[in-house]
């Protein structure tokens, strides 16, 4: 679960432009793709090829890869995913003004809907 909700973080870090996701990440950045390792060894990597941006990652404490592809249509995103223990997620983030509306589901059973604001946070 820990690798869809580093996902969900990225996709907004992503879309706001953020230079890293996480202030105790360490990242490397080019022009189209961001590496970054967490102080508990957590990697992942976001990829922006037009509208499309891919996520790859490894989470130490499950021992799982997990990878994440994103596609943006205007004020909408979908994205889908998949870890090495066959658990598959889908979901969307929809812009309204400065706020997103944000849906996910799993084949593990998690889901959730949930609101984001620029200016309260989610």
């Amino acid at each position: 679960m820990n690798y869809l909700l580093y996902g969900l973080l990225l996709i907004f870090a992503t879309q706001a432009n953020a230079q890293t996701p996480s202030l105790l990440a360490s990242c490397t950045r080019s022009a189209n793709l961001l590496a970054c390792v967490d102080p508990l060894g957590n990697a992942y990597s976001v990829a922006t090829v037009g509208s499309t941006t891919y996520l790859r990652g490894f989470e130490v404490i499950g021992k799982r890869y997990w990878a994440q592809t994103n596609s943006r249509y205007g004020q909408l995103t979908f994205f889908t995913g998949l870890a090495s223990d066959g658990e598959a997620w889908v979901g969307y983030t929809r812009r309204v003004g400065w706020t997103t509306i944000n849906r996910f589901s799993s084949s593990g059973g998690a889901g959730a809907t949930f609101t984001c604001s620029r200016l309260t946070g989610c």
